[in-house]
Formats: C-alpha cells, sequence, structure tokens
C-alpha cells in the first residue's frame, strides 16, 4: 500500500505548486477552452479556408471573411508553414466546428491576445517552475518493479539533459521538491530566452500538457519523439495498467488526445522558431500527426 499512498501525497503537492502558475498563465487558455466548449457545436459557415500575405503576415480567410482571435484581433501568423497549418485545421472541421480540438489555433490566438500581457521573461519563470514538480524527478522507493520501469525510462533523458546542456537535477525520492541548483535554473532560462515569444507560448503550452520541462526539451531537441514523450509523461498509469488492465475506452482516448495536444505544440514551437516557407515541408508534418 505504500506506492498508492505516495501517488495520493504527491498528487495534492504537485497540485498544490502548479496552482499559482496554471491558474495565472494558463488561465487564458483554460477560458478559451471553456469558451470553445460552449460554442462546441457551432455549425461550419465557410467552404473553404485560405491564406492570404498581408505586411509580412500571413492570414487565415473563411471563404472572404478575416478570421479574428477571441479578443477581437485579426488573426495572423509569421510564416507560411504555420498559415498552412491553420488553414488545414479549419478545412478539416466537418458540418460541426470542433474548435476545443484545434490547438494550433487556440496557440496562435493565445500569442496573439496575450490578454494577462505575459512578459518573456514571466512565461520564462512560469515554464521553469515546472522544474519543481517535474514528473521524471519524483521516484518511488518501492514496488522494485516500478522503482526499475522509472529508472529505465526516465534515468536516459536526465541524463541527456545534464550532458546536453551541462546542467545538475537530482530526483527526489520523498515529498519535499528535488534538488535543482540556481546555476540550473539560469542556463535553461537563457536557453528557453532564445526563443521568439510565439515559441514560448508553444513551450508552455507543451510543458503543461506532460507536467515535465525535461521531457519537453529532449522532444524539442528530437532526442525522442512524440509517442516517447507522452510514454514517459505516463509511466506510472501504464505500471498500474499492465498491472491491473486497461480501460480501454478510456486510456486510449486519453492517450491520443495528448498526443495531438503535444505534437500540436511542438509544431508550433517550430513553426515559431524558424521562417519556414516551403508548403510541402508542412504538408508533410501535418500528415504525421493525423
Amino acid at each position: 500500500m505504500a506506492a498508492p499512498m505516495f501517488f495520493t501525497v504527491r498528487s495534492v503537492l504537485t497540485v498544490s505548486l502548479r496552482y499559482h502558475t496554471q491558474s495565472n498563465v494558463y488561465g487564458y487558455h483554460y477560458n478559451q477552452k471553456k469558451c470553445m466548449s460552449t460554442y462546441r457545436e457551432l455549425k461550419k459557415f465557410y467552404k473553404n479556408a485560405s491564406i492570404v500575405t498581408s505586411e509580412g503576415w500571413y492570414e487565415i480567410n473563411l471563404d472572404k471573411r478575416k478570421l479574428r482571435t477571441p479578443g477581437g484581433n485579426l488573426f495572423r501568423v509569421p510564416n507560411e508553414a504555420l498559415a498552412l497549418a491553420i488553414a488545414t485545421e479549419w478545412n478539416s472541421q466537418d458540418k460541426v466546428i470542433k474548435r476545443h480540438n484545434m490547438h494550433l489555433t487556440s496557440l496562435c490566438n493565445t500569442a496573439l491576445d496575450n490578454p494577462f500581457h505575459k512578459t518573456r521573461d514571466v512565461l520564462t519563470d512560469s515554464i521553469i517552475h515546472f522544474l519543481e514538480t517535474d514528473t521524471m524527478c519524483y521516484r518511488l522507493t518501492e514496488p522494485e518493479d516500478l522503482v526499475q520501469f522509472q529508472s529505465q525510462n526516465w534515468d536516459p533523458v536526465i541524463n541527456w539533459a545534464k550532458d546536453r546542456y551541462k546542467i545538475d537535477i537530482t530526483p527526489t525520492y520523498t515529498i519535499a521538491p528535488p534538488d535543482v541548483p540556481q546555476h540550473t535554473k539560469d542556463t535553461i532560462r537563457r536557453h528557453l530566452l532564445s526563443y521568439s515569444d510565439w515559441a514560448l507560448f508553444g513551450y508552455q503550452f507543451a510543458v503543461d500538457s506532460v507536467k515535465s520541462l525535461l521531457i519537453i526539451m529532449a522532444l524539442v531537441d528530437k532526442f525522442i519523439s512524440v509517442d516517447t514523450a507522452v510514454h514517459l509523461s505516463r509511466l506510472e498509469q501504464e505500471y498500474q495498467v499492465k498491472k491491473w488492465g486497461n480501460v480501454e475506452w478510456y486510456h486510449d482516448i486519453d492517450e491520443y488526445e495528448l498526443k495531438t495536444r503535444l505534437a500540436s505544440a511542438i509544431l508550433f514551437i517550430h513553426w515559431s522558431s524558424e521562417n519556414v516557407s516551403i508548403k510541402q515541408k508542412a504538408s508533410l508534418a501535418i500528415q504525421n500527426i493525423c
């Protein structure tokens, strides 16, 4: 019974530590999701979504209507690849517009409206805050097979991060937060600040999706795949599934939704960080996540 009890205690701790970050930084996304839920049965009112260029930006037209954000701003993105992906999201809608599943559009809305006026420093600090509750940094001491399961799957990523970024981070085996030296936080902060403002919104969304900054760093650097990232973020759940069985209709849908959220966030980070303008490259990327 020690392991299940530890799961419960750790859950309470991590939820408490994350509350401030999520309620302030992610509040807009949650409000968007609530609004999207309210209007998720909106019938499709257009035939085609297309992209047009204007003043160095790419806009989305729904037939002859210009797409706008929930805040009323003109919807526009910095490069053609991202614009093509957004148009694909809108063109893939059938009779009903399911905006709660349009993650790229949602991320662009957040970056464009930024209703809480978050600065680069605030965004970066909110991402680094997740180091204190990083999924991979909380370990169990029993049962032995789960301890080994965690070590075999999580240690390679932590060791990669230590070697790649020359940082120090020590997992914890208690409910106390892991030891994260200040120089580690400073190194990661400098790395994050090398990204554009838009990419930071995507990074934030990705980290929140899997509750791990280290997993996302490895994913963005292409050390692991989206499938592996989801597997690592659900390790304890997968252990429980192997031990007690799988609720197919629930676990499968939950895993698929997490993969789509994560894939969208990584594409958003990539396209927000580079001056991508090759339509073929964007089309191939969209096919890979569908």
